[in-house]
């Protein structure tokens, strides 16, 4: 198990709609998130996935951790959604070792101030070689019937790295 591990939205949503956010419980120490992200999580509602969020969020695997001064967030604002830019400040403040953020824009950002990124995929990928899961294409199938968009080439891409082309 590796350490701590910043998240922003997506790739939280996106598991725990198909029933495998325990792949991160597996993978990493402890997930964070910045208190936009908790709220985009819209724990307490009947959304997909919501209550497996709040039960990890009261396991305390899944933590909420507030930006020192709101710190870097504020020219991140003007380039993306508010989880995305208080997850990378997050990232960038408390030198996470990853930041787990599917959205394209944030990931290039999240890169170009040296944090280092991995999506929905990556963590697959990252279970697969941890032996996790036996197999990473059903799980992508389950993602794309939940309505979580991954581009035919990634998937390709994915499906190529895990050895299951």
């Amino acid at each position: 198990m590796s350490e701590a591990v910043v998240a922003d939205t997506g790739p939280l949503i996106a598991l725990a709609r198909i029933g495998r956010l325990d792949l991160l419980r597996r993978l990493y120490e402890r997930v964070t998130v910045p208190p936009a992200v908790e709220f985009e999580l819209a724990i307490g509602s009947d959304r997909p996935g919501a209550r497996v969020l709040e039960g990890a969020l009261e396991a305390g695997w899944i933590r909420v951790d507030v930006i020192p001064d709101g710190a870097g967030v504020q020219d991140l604002f003007m380039l993306l959604g508010q989880g995305e830019a208080e997850a990378i400040a997050l990232a960038e403040q408390r030198q996470a070792p990853l930041l787990l953020i599917d959205d394209a824009r944030g990931r290039r950002i999240a890169r170009s101030r040296g944090i280092p990124v991995a999506g929905v995929a990556g963590v697959l990928l990252a279970a697969k070689g941890r032996q996790e899961v036996e197999a990473v294409a059903p799980i992508l199938r389950l993602l794309s019937d939940a309505g979580y968009r991954l581009a035919p080439r990634l998937m390709e891409k994915v499906l190529a790295a895990a050895g299951e082309e």
